[in-house]
């Protein structure tokens, strides 16, 4: 059972992940396109909140949650972290690639900035009409 609760684990990260990075794409062609939910307060609130959390680790050097649960779910199973099943193998390969810590924080910070910069340029709606 451990395999699979790390796969789903792995899937949860995967999306999360995919959630904060889509959604700054998302918002910038949802204002060209002038879709209206783009300025929808939880959808930027839960966007900008995501990211918050991922420079906040990266900036105190804390490993997300998600991977040391997955990496504990992996070891109960004996496989050990990152064991092959199909899931697990693409979305590893998309996710995770090697570099310093100090890369990733900087991609982070990155991003987060496009992130608050676009709560300024593509405003959020606050009161519903």
């Amino acid at each position: 059972m451990s395999p699979l609760l790390a796969d789903l684990v792995l899937a949860a990260h995967v999306l999360i992940a995919a959630y904060n990075v889509l959604g700054l794409a998302v918002v910038w062609i949802g204002a060209m396109a002038r879709w209206r939910f783009v300025g929808n307060r939880w959808f930027r609130g839960t966007h900008l909140a995501g990211m918050g959390i991922v420079v906040v680790e990266a900036l105190l050097g804390l490993t997300c949650p998600l991977t040391v649960w997955e990496n504990q779910l992996r070891v109960e199973a004996g496989q050990g972290p990152y064991a092959e099943s199909f899931l697990s193998h693409w979305a590893e390969r998309f996710f995770y690639f090697d570099g310093p810590p100090e890369l990733f924080t900087a991609i982070y910070l990155t991003f987060f900035g496009l992130m608050v910069l676009s709560v300024w340029l593509v405003p959020v709606r606050w009161r519903e009409r």
